[in-house]
Parts: structure tokens; sequence; C-alpha cells
């Protein structure tokens, strides 16, 4: 690594950086010097691209060139004594979200990529070498190289509502390559880097709000956002006076060291391999990286980062994740075939048919993100008292978890009520059901509260595997309906596929996209067909899965054979997940609407009786497949089955798949291959290092096997 004291002296190296991104929104360094009740001279170094919070500050090749720059100025006017401390800030709501990764994406070779993370640690780096205390006040939002200015600072505090502070890159593939694979383990523990740095980004990327960094250790002291500039200039002045003196109790110990830290690896990797399997690279790659930080000094760490980086910028799961991250970031925002916005329904009141689990889930969803009054009914009055006391109690559980506060608590809670008698659902906006997966009784429960609602009201099914225009067979007026399936658990999933019949109106189609946002869901518009996108996919992958174990596959072949895929859990696992007698259901139902494509399986039906197909221990932990549920596939094996092998079993996976995606496109189920990825992406947890199911199977030749061309021209690289 180039030594971050000296390297100030020629930044020409790194002007191939910039020129590969000659439209980049700068993020500019401001610094205005504020003296300190103490007369200390603080130099505040602000970071601001010029626009609103609806554009994040990012760390492009020319702001990180400008921040060197602007820090070399600081370490000189410390040197004459000029200031006693430097502090970076961001813009109103923003530290600074990492690096601009659609650019970082078209990075060409590793030379590149090491450039990169070369010049990260340059700048940042020169934090810990200014000859005065750095400090770093985390004012807003802080992603991947934001939160790396801080642990490259000697002191941070934390703004109490910042909402999300995260490093995501192994969630892209790569790793925290600025810094924060050495510094956050030394500074608060390996356990909590581990979650911090690999449990969390594949966890859905799951952020940390400001009290949780707090208290792992990440920030030295939390201030209201009232007051937060002033009292973290206190802060800052009691650090330089002395009389501010900080113990950072999670930092790691001889202890630790000796012991736990190798044992906390351990441990880390075999959670990983059980978990992910050993396809991507970069978790286990940042797992080395966190190993090696125990004995390391800085400089050895910095740059052991760089060839991690390098490696991971330049390699294939970070090109195909690219692919992901801008489904994601950027198609997910403009939903294809959505109509105008403005043509939506004002949601004042919503309505829920049913008061069970799924039921329930939804109108503590709606409460919690619209803030409008929810009424739930069901069959009678002891099923209703119990879902709203299921609503209330989860409410309580976010004000005991700090999630929401007592005012909010008790507000929600008011507004959520209960009834039998459809006619309190009168003056609802939205109604949805949630009942029985049986056309019938939907059909029932819609025909009976049309009767009271308004003719203008929006009609939503939640459906999963029925056909939508069928449930509003009945209705008197079906333009009004359209589908919302979620995806369980419905708070987590970001996915809701909905459903478009011939009959929807653009009104009931816009309004229910807009409910969608509004719930902080991302929506896919999807035509009415057997299992919509998601479940028609995992349909064709557990029909195969079936199939093959009653040919006379062993369920570990059966594994062994998906795992290339991608899928997050094997086939067996998401069947018990979802369970057995539903996943037998969605394949009758597939199996009845395209019976020359889609197996049924009788087998699986009599493994719902039994409720299981894996043995697990007391911690639920999969011991092997169940003895009983062995027996039971054995028993439906035809007499002149051929069990497959792996590599036949992989194949007949991934033709299959691309068949029916490509059968799928053609009838326009949804509008473009990059649709049903980001539906597999966000509704079944399909890892962004795989860069989508599309891609997966042009790249292993599936698509011109099955089709003779390919989803996307050129092919999207990614790992095979």
């Amino acid at each position: 690594m180039t030594d971050v004291t000296t390297a100030s002296t020629d930044l020409s190296r790194f002007d191939k950086l910039a020129a590969l991104d000659p439209d980049e929104v700068v993020t500019h360094s401001y610094v205005r010097d504020i003296t300190l009740p103490s007369g200390s001279v603080l130099a505040l170094l602000t970071l601001d691209n010029g626009r609103d919070h609806t554009r994040p500050s990012t760390l492009g090749p020319a702001t990180l060139l400008e921040l060197s720059r602007t820090l070399d100025e600081l370490r000189a006017r410390a040197a004459a004594g000029e200031i006693h401390g430097v502090a970076v800030t961001g813009k109103p709501f923003i530290l600074a979200a990492g690096a601009d990764l659609s650019k970082v994406g078209e990075i060409p070779d590793r030379e590149t990529g090491l450039l990169m993370a070369q010049l990260g640690h340059l700048a940042l780096g020169k934090l810990s070498t200014l000859g005065v205390p750095s400090f770093t006040f985390i004012n807003g939002l802080a992603l991947g190289g934001g939160v790396e200015i801080g642990l490259n600072s000697d002191y941070r505090t934390i703004d109490s509502s910042v909402p999300a502070l995260a490093l995501p890159e192994v969630f892209l593939g790569i790793i925290p390559g600025w810094g924060g694979a050495w510094l956050l383990p030394n500074l608060i523990g390996i356990e909590n880097a581990l979650e911090v740095i690999i449990s969390n980004p594949l966890k859905n990327n799951r952020m940390l709000k400001a009290q949780q960094a707090f208290d792992l250790g990440m920030a030295d002291a939390i201030f209201g956002p009232a007051n937060f500039l002033e009292e973290s200039l206190r802060f800052a002045d009691g650090v330089i006076t002395g009389k501010t003196v900080i113990k950072r109790k999670n930092a790691p110990g001889k202890l630790e060291r000796a012991v736990k830290w190798d044992v906390a690896i351990g441990i880390a990797e075999k959670t990983l391999a059980s978990r992910i399997g050993r396809v991507p690279k970069s978790p286990y790659k940042a797992l080395e990286l966190l190993k090696a930080a125990k004995n390391t000094d800085k400089a050895t760490g910095f740059a052991a980062e760089d060839e991690a980086l390098a490696d991971l910028i330049s390699g294939d799961q970070f090109r195909a994740s690219i692919y992901a991250f801008n489904l994601v970031q950027k198609r997910a925002k403009k939903p294809a075939g959505a109509p105008d916005p403005k043509l939506a329904k004002k949601i004042g009141k919503i309505g829920v048919l049913g008061a069970g689990l799924m039921a329930s889930q939804f109108a503590l969803l709606f409460v919690r993100r619209l803030q409008v009054p929810v009424v739930i009914t069901d069959l009678d009055q002891a099923r209703v008292d119990k879902g709203v006391e299921y609503i209330h109690s989860e409410i309580d559980a976010l004000l005991g978890k700090g999630r929401i506060d007592s005012d909010e608590a008790n507000r929600l809670k008011a507004l959520v009520t209960g009834t039998v008698d459809k006619a309190d659902f009168a003056d609802c906006d939205w109604v949805i059901e949630a009942v029985f997966e049986e056309l019938g009784v939907k059909q029932s429960v819609f025909a009976e509260v049309e009767q009271h609602i308004a003719d203008d009201a929006i009609l939503a099914t939640n459906t999963s595997s029925l056909s939508v225009e069928q449930i509003g067979a009945k209705l008197k007026h079906p333009e009004r309906l359209v589908g919302f399936h979620f995806f369980n658990p419905v708070a987590v999933m970001p996915l809701i596929e909905v459903v478009k019949t011939p009959a929807t109106t653009d009104e009931a189609l816009s309004t229910a996209m807009v409910t969608a946002k509004g719930l902080r869901k991302n929506a896919v518009i999807t035509t009415d067909t057997p299992g919509f996108v998601v479940n028609r996919v995992l349909a064709k992958v557990l029909g195969e899965a079936m199939h093959a174990v009653e040919q006379g596959t062993s369920f570990e072949t059966v594994v062994e054979a998906q795992r290339p895929f991608g899928l997050p859990m094997d086939p067996f696992v998401l069947l018990e997940l979802v369970g057995l007698k539903v996943g037998a259901h969605v394949l009758d139902t597939h199996h009845a609407a395209f019976p020359e494509r889609f197996f049924e399986s009788t087998a699986l039906h009599e493994l719902a009786e039994l409720g299981h197909i894996y043995e697990k221990d007391s911690k639920g932990k999969v011991k092997g497949v169940d003895k009983a549920a062995q027996k039971i596939v054995d028993k439906h094996r035809a007499k002149d089955a051929t069990p497959y092998t792996a590599e036949q079993l992989r194949q007949r996976f991934e033709d299959g798949l691309a068949d029916e995606i490509h059968r799928m496109l053609e009838s326009d189920v949804v509008a473009a291959a990059e649709d049903i990825d980001l539906c597999l992406i966000l509704g079944a947890g399909y890892p962004f290092q795989m860069g989508g199911v599309t891609p997966y199977l042009d790249r292993v030749g599936a698509s011109e096997r099955a089709f003779g061309d390919t989803f996307h021209h050129p092919k999207i690289v990614g790992v095979v």
C-alpha cells in the first residue's frame, strides 16, 4: 500500500480513474473554521455535492482527489498551529453513501481496481495523520465509504435520528476496502464486526439505526438532532483540551485476540458454508481479512484490503452484482407499465378481510406505513379480537425496541379497529383480502363487502396462485380489482407482485402501485397468470425436485444439482418453509394450467400429512432426510423410474427454467427479462452475485439450448 503520509506528492497516477467518470457529481470538501468554547480552532469540513437529500453525496475519483488535497492543506495548517482539530460532516441528512457503484462497475481491469482501492485508502487514511485530533460527525445516512470516513477518524459522534448506517459491500460482491475490514474489528471487536460486515449484508442488506451503531461502539457519543452539531463541537472541544476521555468498552482486549477471535471466525465460516455454500467470493474474502486483522498492523491490513478489492472489483461476481444492484436501485424505482401516479385514488381508510396471522401482518404494515385507520374483520368476534390483540402486541414490541415512541404507539393502536359487521367498511377506500386460498371463499367475501363500499373503492387480493380475474368474476365492478401479492415475512420481504387483469382500470392499477410505494415496497406489474412470476419460477424448481426424488434420485443429489443455480436454500427446506400443503397446492395449480411442463406430486401430498421432510435436532438444525419421508417417496416411485445424476438434473433445472421464463416473456407476463430477475431478487432472495436468473441461464448455455437465443444481448458476465 502507498504510504498515506507521502503519497500526496504524486496524484497523477489516479488520473486514469477520474477519466472513467468525466460526468461525476463531485462531492466537494468545504472548510470553515470554528472557534470552540476553549478558544481552540476546529476546521469543519463539510461534504456536499450541491444536490438535495434525494441525491446522496458519493465518493467518486474526483471527490476523493479533492478531499485528499484538502486534508493535505489542513495538515499543513495544523503543523503551523492554526487549527487544533479537524471534523468531517455532511450536508443535511447525509454524510456519504460510499462510491458511485454504477461507475465502479465499469472499471476495466484489475490494475484500475487496485488504483481505486489505493485512492480510497490514500484520501481517507489522511484523517489519522493530520497531527491533530480528527472527528467525524455522522449527521445522516452513512454507507460503505461514508462509514469508513468515520472509521479512519480518531473520534466519531452520531445523530440519534440517523436512519441507516451500514457496510453493505459483501451484499454487492466486494468488501469494505477503504479501511473498514481492518479498522472495524479493532474498534468494536470481532463478533460485532462480523455482524456489521458479513451477517447484516447477507440479511437483505440490513442497516443499523443510530442507537444500534452507538451501542456497538461505532460512535463515541450520540446526540439528538436538535443540537447535534453544537453538542458534537462541544464534545470535540473536550477531547482537544483533554477534559473528555474516551473509553471504548467493545474494543478487543488480549483475551479476545488470544481466544475468542479465531473461534468467532471459525463459527462464522461454518455458518456461511451451510447458509450460502462456497460459490460467493466476497463473504469469504471479508472473513479472511477480518481474521488477519487480529494481529497485523494498519499498513499491512490496508494493503490486504487493496489486493482483495482489486480482485473482486475486476471479477465476474461484482459485475453481475452491479447488474442486480441497478435493477433494484433504478428499474424498481420506475416500474415498467405503471400508469401515471396522479390517477391513484387517495387512501383515507383501509379494510382488511380476515384477522388471522397474514391479515394481521397486513393491517400492521398498512397502519404503520400509511398512518390511516385500518379495520379488520373475520367470521366471529373472538377471531377479530385476537387479530387486534396481535397487532397491538406487535406495536408494543416496536415500542420496546425503541423503533417508535409512546405517542406513536398510542396513535397506531387507536387507528386499528375490529368488527364482524361489513357495514363498517362503508368508508374504506382500499379493501384487501387475506382469507383461505380457495376461489369460492375469496369470491364470497368480496361479494359480501362490495354491498357496503363505494363504487370507486379499490379491492385487492393477496392470492398467490389463483386467477385474479376469476376471483372478481362475481363482482358488480370487477374493474376495481387488482392482485396485490405479498411475500413472507410481510414486514421484511421488499416485493409486491401487482397483478393486472384484462378488466383492471388504470386508476386501480395506479392506486396499487402508489400504495406499494407508500408501504416502502418495490412493485412489479404482472399479468394474471398462474403463479405470476416468483411462484411460477419456484414451482418449476420444486416440481422438478419432487419428480427427481420420485424417480429414485436421492435428496442429496437433488440438493447438489440445484446448488449452482444460487437459490438461498435447497428446494426441500423451501418447501418446509412455505408449508408442504401450500407447496402441494402450488404444484397442483401449475400442473393443471400447464400439464405438459409442470409435474404434480402425489408424494408431496402425503409428505404434507407427515408434516416434514427433514429430521432436525432440538435447535432446528437439519440432520438428514427423515426415514418416514424417505419411505413415502419410495412408495410413490414408479417401477421403471431411473434416477438422475447431479449433472443431468442440473441441466433439467436450467433448461426447464430457460424455457419457462422465455414462455413467460413471450406471453407478456412482465415487460422484460429484467423484471423476472427483479422479482427473484426481491421476492425469493436470489443472490446479487449471481446477477439475476436470466443472465445466469444465458451464461450456462441453457437459453440457447431451450429456445435458440439469449435473454440479453450481449450476455451479462458473472459467475457460473
